[in-house]
């Protein structure tokens, strides 16, 4: 009975609370909805009547956009859990879809570059079609992944 369970994801979440006065610069932390790392944290008094308020200015992960949010101290916030993983580049086809194998020798084929509006992914373009061996990192959090960063295999 239990070989026909068709499978699927472990029910983890991809985001864990954390009180928004614990929250550090270079923390990460879901600002309106999206994965950012702090870039500026600060903490307002409290009022009359009401609490200490943490002020957040965060930079999305993946695009780059700043985002604030302004929520009370003793709060909860949602951090997202954010995975970093190298992989060595094995082929990039017509469509910008990259092929990267990990440290097990296991190959991905899900990932894709756009070099026409990124830099980074252009110069990983330019540096595979030179015939340079390629490392490159993967960010992922809340479902997403992008190539964040790449340097050349010393062989």
């Amino acid at each position: 009975m239990a070989d026909d369970h068709a499978g699927g994801d472990s029910g983890a979440s991809d985001t864990v609370p954390v009180q928004a006065g614990a929250l550090k610069k270079n923390a990460y932390a879901v600002l309106k909805g999206f994965p950012c790392k702090i870039v500026d944290y600060s903490t307002s008094k409290t009022g009359k009547h009401g609490h200490a308020k943490a002020n957040i200015t965060g930079i999305d992960i993946f695009t780059g956009k700043k985002y604030e949010d302004i929520c009370p101290t003793s709060h909860n916030m949602q951090q997202p859990i954010v995975t970093r993983k190298d992989f060595q580049l094995v082929d990039i086809d017509d469509d910008g879809f990259v092929s990267v194998m990990d440290d097990k020798s296991e190959m991905r084929s899900d990932l894709r570059i756009n070099p026409d509006e990124d830099e980074l992914h252009k110069g990983i373009k330019k540096d595979f079609d030179d015939d340079k061996d390629l490392l490159v990192t993967v960010l992922g959090a809340m479902g997403t992944e992008k190539i964040v960063a790449c340097k050349e295999i010393n062989t």
